[in-house]
């Protein structure tokens, strides 16, 4: 790498391996969906700004929006290692101190902030992640200041060309469960010279502190947005056990799977709200409701992939007839992925956030199984004719993807069978339908 080198440069390595980390990206969920990408302006530049709850899968899943390369930051601890800090470079990572990390360190932020105004002078979208670190709830932190002194410093040294900060909601179907789903929803952006002309009046300081509400308005409606307050948990599970139904009540014609739950989802928070208001006491029985069914359910190991099913017989039939055809399988590709699972284990004892699990699910799959693959066909091409070789190592190439996908539906049909033995549990979730839908 050049010495003078720019973070934003153009690498053909880093272009070419793009290809192959956004692809094992896409392995790694069911289903990503992206929601307004018309929103993005292309007449100026751009600064992301997306909820953080997972880690690094935030960063890729935002990368993968497009092949457009994208310069992010992050926490300046992990750039200590002079060698770390150089591979990080080269992925277009930036260091960044936070508040926690005193007020000395705060003050060496001005390189990173003159770095980002190059960045966005030469238009390559930035990232910056506003809530400063991640939480893996459905919910939100308050904003730094961060974003903020970086878009209003570049637009005072671009004052021809429009600056948006553009807020983005990323929601999982599972933070911590590797092959769940994502959906990214692109929100109203943020004119930044607009805003500074308009508000003209007000101090910069003053400017900051409305355009971060703003922000943070915008942000909260891109998400499924729980309040993170004693009631989060026993609101989480009446959104669980009611999506279906609401989906079906609001489902507009054609409309995508992961949409559809999304919008139910914050119909169910917000009509939790008005009973809140209305009928306290009634209110009071639900939430209550809720914060039980929870903490049983969690206390006997039941998915909520369980209780959110709409059609739990034939489900549960299906997830039988798929596993027995796929046994033949899935038994030895299972065996062979055991490097993998069992490397995975033995990093999960490394941390003690959940949240990182499947960024070191992504990370393993990346660069082990590539790996195993080169051994496993040398192995076959050894011991076997060509013509048998072959399509076996074609065979073992989804073998994690389908592997996992059966233990995943083996673990999801014992959690069925808790359910179905927990009357207790089912008649609390009856109890939580009745009330929401007044039946």
């Amino acid at each position: 790498m050049k010495k003078n080198k720019r973070v934003q440069d153009y690498d053909f390595w880093y272009d070419f391996l793009r290809y192959y980390v956004d692809c094992v990206l896409k392995l790694s969920y069911r289903k990503i969906r992206y929601v307004g990408r018309e929103r993005i302006p292309t007449d100026g530049a751009v600064i992301y700004a997306p909820n953080h709850t997972n880690t690094l899968m935030d960063a890729l899943v935002i990368l993968a929006m497009d092949h457009q390369p994208k310069v992010f930051v992050a926490r300046a601890d992990i750039f200590r290692n002079p060698k770390i800090a150089k591979i990080l470079s080269w992925l277009k990572m930036m260091p960044i101190m936070r508040a926690r990390d005193g007020y000395d360190e705060i003050k060496k932020n001005q390189e990173t902030f003159d770095r980002a105004v190059s960045v966005l002078r030469d238009r390559v979208p930035f990232c910056i992640f506003p809530e400063g670190r991640h939480q893996a709830k459905f919910s939100s932190l308050p904003l730094s200041k961060g974003i903020f002194r970086i878009a209003f410093q570049a637009q005072e040294q671009m004052p021809d060309m429009p600056l948006y900060i553009v807020p983005i909601g990323i929601r999982y179907g599972s933070f911590f469960r590797f092959r769940s789903t994502a959906r990214v929803q692109i929100g109203e952006p943020i004119n930044v010279r607009e805003y500074i002309a308009q508000h003209g009046n007000r101090s910069q300081a003053e400017q900051m502190i409305e355009m971060k509400d703003i922000l943070a308005e915008r942000m909260q409606q891109s998400i499924f947005y729980i309040p993170n307050d004693e009631n989060y948990y026993a609101v989480y599970e009446i959104c669980a056990a009611t999506v279906k139904q609401q989906a079906k009540l609001h489902r507009k014609p054609k409309q995508n799977k992961l949409d559809a739950h999304f919008e139910a989802n914050n119909i169910t928070c917000h009509q939790i709200e008005q009973l809140k208001e209305q009928e306290p006491e009634k209110a009071k029985q639900l939430l209550q409701l809720g914060a039980e069914a929870s903490a049983i359910r969690r206390s006997k190991r039941i998915s909520l992939a369980s209780v959110s099913v709409r059609f739990p017989i034939l489900s549960r039939i299906l997830k039988t007839l798929f596993v027995i055809l796929t046994l033949p399988y899935c038994a030895p590709v299972s065996i062979l992925t055991l490097p993998i699972k069992g490397l995975c284990a033995f990093l999960f004892t490394k941390f003690k956030d959940k949240a990182f699990y499947n960024s070191v699910r992504f990370l393993v799959n990346l660069v082990i199984w590539p790996l195993l693959m080169i051994i496993y066909s040398i192995v076959a091409y050894c011991l076997l004719p060509w013509y048998w070789a072959l399509p076996l190592t074609l065979a073992l190439l989804p073998a994690p993807i389908v592997a996992h996908e059966v233990w995943r539906l083996l673990r999801l049909f014992g959690s069925d069978i808790r359910l179905i033995a927990d009357s207790n549990l089912r008649a609390k979730y009856r109890q939580i339908r009745q009330i929401m839908f007044n039946k």
